[in-house]
């Protein structure tokens, strides 16, 4: 007995049921929904539905909210939310995050190959005589596995999953090297890959314990070349700082901090699956911590999240008619979906004018232009919801995500500040990195509470800086000597040893700073 699938262009494959293991997981390892952002499991993004063309399973209540009882009644079902077993279904036109190509300059010859893996995105760079020639962006093939780092580490807990995660990525830096030698008539001499430590174990395929399970250690701390695959040159690795604290943030401490001036003491807050702050002391003394984000601010796991690319909105403007989109890059295709900024413009500007209460609860408003904007809230499969154009809408559980992450956000840099006994006043400057590093309006951070009041002007938007600093490893032996310094100026806070920590996430859960 199979699982029997038909898809979009009318062709069929037969794929074999995975007792104990979900439709879409099953469906995902086949290939079809190769660059789809799936929120694996959550029952959220809505790109795993599929159609049972007979015998569909009983729905339950996420698939109602997010699919409609019409639906439904028709066979659509979410194939993260049910089992992999034998079945006939139709599946639909994936929808893809696109691969970001951006060329700097016409030069060609032997290149590096700096590369920033993330737990949602990968971010590469392209390097020939030291600089840039191309940066690429893509989603990170292990999402489908799992969304977050957990869930990830969970999926390697066997020799199987842990030999898929790492085929997935290694695949995907051959294909790029491939790809790249081409286009440049040369071939890759020199490869360093930062992320946080649980990517980097995947991408070498290590077991996962001592870091899947308290008490949280790491048995490999990086600093160290390591093989990835026989056509990729010895990969450096930077030193990983603490159990979630990786080589992304040793990178990034590399990009603000070597060869310049740096002004002690600064936050540097890398914003992504899983949040990783450094409190920078001085040269020669540093306090760090993690705490899990989710994927929700790289456009993952939210109704009509998506990453950035044609057809997503990345924020939003607000004149005297109403709302008004702004989609990617300015492109003019149809949105289907918001970016994590886009989701925290709109929050924003909801907050601000009232339709949005502290505790992310819909109100009137407190203007008339915002008791118009009131006026599209509405309840959409029996939750409130603020309804946009083109189908789109914000329901209430796409708020609470979001104030999910400005909680762990606050507890973190709150929790480090309490620590160095500073306040946030004190800081000569806060960088935000990672997804929103580049992006995200400071004044939105502002408003829903990710920063303290009045610290707008000391945040700086640092972008990629793990992608930024594994290029000065690659390119500059005096940053890698610096970066293999790093490792003995860190002290780790671990929030979770608290046992005020549910606490304290629980009052940081509103849209204001708590100290």
């Amino acid at each position: 007995m199979s699982i029997l699938v038909h898809t979009h262009d009318g062709a069929a494959l037969t794929l074999e049921p995975n007792p104990g293991d979900t439709l879409a997981h099953t469906i995902f390892l086949s290939g079809i929904w190769h660059d789809v952002a799936l929120c694996s499991g959550l029952g959220k993004c809505g790109l795993c539905k599929v159609r049972y063309i007979s015998d569909a399973p009983a729905p339950n209540r996420d698939e109602l909210k997010k699919l409609g009882q019409d639906a439904l009644n028709t066979g659509w079902r979410l194939a993260c939310l049910h089992s992999s077993e034998t079945c006939e279904i139709e599946v639909p036109k994936p929808i893809r995050s696109q691969r970001m190509l951006r060329l700097r300059g016409t030069d060609v010859g032997d290149y590096t190959l700096a590369v920033d893996l993330g737990t949602t995105s990968i971010h590469s760079s392209i390097l020939i005589n030291g600089k840039q020639k191309a940066a690429t962006q893509e989603l990170n093939p292990q999402a489908g596995m799992g969304s977050e780092v957990m869930s990830r580490l969970a999926a390697a807990s066997t020799v199987e999953g842990r030999a898929t995660l790492k085929s997935l990525v290694k695949k995907q830096l051959v294909d790029l090297c491939k790809a790249t030698a081409i286009n440049v008539h040369g071939k890759c001499m020199g490869l360093a890959v930062s992320g946080n430590p649980a990517m980097i174990y995947l991408l070498l395929g290590m077991k996962p314990e001592d870091i899947a399970t308290a008490p949280y250690e790491l048995s490999y701390t990086g600093g160290t070349d390591e093989f990835i695959a026989p056509s990729l040159p010895p990969a450096y690795i930077p030193p990983l700082l603490a159990p979630f604290v990786g080589a992304d943030i040793s990178a990034g401490l590399t990009a603000i901090e070597y060869g310049g001036q740096s002004k002690y003491p600064f936050l540097l807050a890398d914003l992504g699956t899983n949040g990783e702050f450094i409190l920078a002391l001085s040269p020669e003394k540093r306090l760090c911590a993690s705490v899990p984000m989710g994927p929700a601010l790289e456009g993952v796991g939210l109704s009509f999240g998506r990453t950035a690319g044609p057809g997503t909105i990345t924020s939003f403007g607000l004149t005297p008619s109403g709302l008004v989109p702004h989609n990617f890059e300015g492109t003019t295709d149809e949105p289907t979906g918001m970016t994590g900024t886009g989701y925290l413009s709109l929050v924003s500007i909801l907050r601000t004018h009232g339709v949005l209460d502290e505790s992310g609860h819909f109100g009137q408003g407190n203007t008339p232009l915002a008791a118009k904007l009131a006026h599209n809230v509405t309840t959409i499969t029996d939750e409130p919801a603020f309804r946009l154009n083109n189908g789109l809408y914000l329901p209430a559980s796409d708020i609470e995500e979001i104030m999910k992450v400005k909680a762990a956000f606050n507890l973190a840099m709150s929790a480090l500040l309490e620590e160095a006994g500073i306040t946030p006043s004190q800081l000569t400057a806060i960088h935000i990195a990672g997804a929103l590093g580049e992006h995200v309006s400071l004044n939105d951070l502002e408003v829903l509470g990710f920063l303290p009041p009045g610290t707008r002007t000391k945040a700086v938007k640092a972008g990629n800086t793990s992608l930024k600093g594994t290029e000065l490893i690659l390119t500059d032996p005096g940053a890698r000597a610096f970066v293999e310094t790093l490792p003995d100026t860190i002290t780790a806070l671990d929030l979770t040893e608290d046992e005020t920590f549910g606490d304290r996430y629980l009052a940081r859960m509103r849209f204001t700073y708590v100290d």
